[in-house]
């Protein structure tokens, strides 16, 4: 299972490479849910292209569920041409064409179709209300509490569509980790042709960093230059969000140079198992006075290079002492990991038995141990 993404102070991120010009920046390790480097993650900006992601990931939930299938065609009308064709970034699909969901994912994930996500919209559910409706139910269903869907393509709305860093980070996380083998088939191509026009995709990363494989640009004069990537190595999957980059450039350079210090200056570690047994804590009121207490994944980490256990703390955190009844395998604890007194890291722990409610001789029992202690 996925680790959770930690809304924790970075372990390290003053020597970032990320300028100053760039307000909103985020990169988080997904192996084990740490927040690396974090600019204003929580601020609101207009992601423009970046919306396309909610609806790849959109469509691959459909097509999962077998609700919508990659090989079914859609005849494009001349009204969508009218409105769409070459209207920014473009398939330039024309009217009486019939492409498939499949090429139609193509067209959003790799050149960006502003028409190619209107159409598939339109193929899946009907309408753009409909399928509006879905991009935003799903994330609400993600955690994606700051954010909401004016349009299938991010054109400008009139700041209907806004997100943020930490709400994008979650989509990365779902689209790599729940849909592996769609989105190595439909993200990370360089280029599409369609008809006789062959485009570039403008993915600063992907071919360009190891292990790099997408997603996603977007720009309008209002939100600046922003993207959400992806990179992956040794079975280590970082993501990372820049937005509003005065210039193509300046963000293109600074997420190649993000993700390479990502993977350069962590050290990952699986430091306790799942299953082991991390120490106990307290019952009130119940047949037994304490509960020991597992790890539901393992305990992976990465650490700065070169950080020593001197600069490190765990605990068992918890509201306690824990009220009776206590299901085993219920979460009941937290494990945190601290380094240089923030925190880096937390995982559930569970309850690794049942402790009933105490019977009332248990309970003088209970009482009388606690008052001889």
């Amino acid at each position: 299972m996925a680790a959770a993404l930690l809304p924790a102070t970075p372990v390290a991120s003053a020597d970032a490479p990320v300028p100053e010009e760039i307000p909103v920046g985020l990169l988080v390790d997904l192996s084990t849910g740490q927040t690396l480097f974090s600019r204003e993650a929580d601020r609101r900006f207009v992601p423009a292209s970046v919306t396309k992601v909610m609806t790849a990931y959109t469509a691959f939930k459909l097509v999962e569920e077998g609700e919508l299938r990659l090989d079914m065609p859609f005849l494009y009308s001349a009204a969508l041409e009218e409105e769409w064709y070459a209207e920014g970034s473009n398939m330039f699909l024309r009217a009486g064409e019939r492409p498939t969901i499949a090429q139609l994912l193509l067209g959003i994930t790799t050149v960006s179709g502003n028409d190619a996500s209107v159409a598939l919209a339109i193929a899946a559910t009907g309408s753009l209300e409909d399928w509006i409706a879905l991009m935003n139910a799903n994330a609400q269903e993600l955690g994606m509490r700051n954010t909401h869907f004016g349009s299938a393509n991010g054109f400008p709305d009139g700041g209907q569509t806004y997100t943020t860093a930490s709400d994008l980070a979650l989509l990365g996380q779902a689209i790599t980790q729940r849909y592996p083998g769609l989105y190595r088939r439909y993200f990370g191509h360089r280029t599409l042709r369609w008809r006789d026009i062959t485009q570039s995709n403008h993915d600063p990363v992907t071919g360009r960093v190891e292990g790099a494989d997408g997603m996603k640009t977007g720009y309008t004069n209002e939100a600046g230059f922003t993207f959400l990537g992806s990179a992956e190595r040794n079975d280590h999957r970082l993501v990372m969000v820049l937005a509003s980059a005065p210039t193509t450039e300046i963000r293109d350079d600074a997420a190649r140079a993000l993700l390479e210090w990502g993977f350069a200056n962590f050290e990952r570690a699986t430091l306790a198992e799942a299953g082991a047994i991390i120490g106990s804590a307290e019952v009130q009121d119940g047949s037994a006075q304490r509960v020991n207490l597992r790890l539901e994944h393992d305990f992976a980490v990465a650490l700065p290079v070169g950080s020593t256990p001197e600069r490190w703390d765990v605990a068992i955190v918890y509201r306690g002492p824990i009220e009776a009844p206590v299901a085993a395998g219920e979460i009941v604890a937290r494990l945190r990991l601290s380094v240089d007194g923030e925190i880096a890291l937390e995982a559930p722990l569970l309850a690794a038995a049942d402790v009933e409610e105490a019977n009332v001789l248990e309970r003088i029992s209970n009482a009388f141990g606690s008052w001889i202690g």
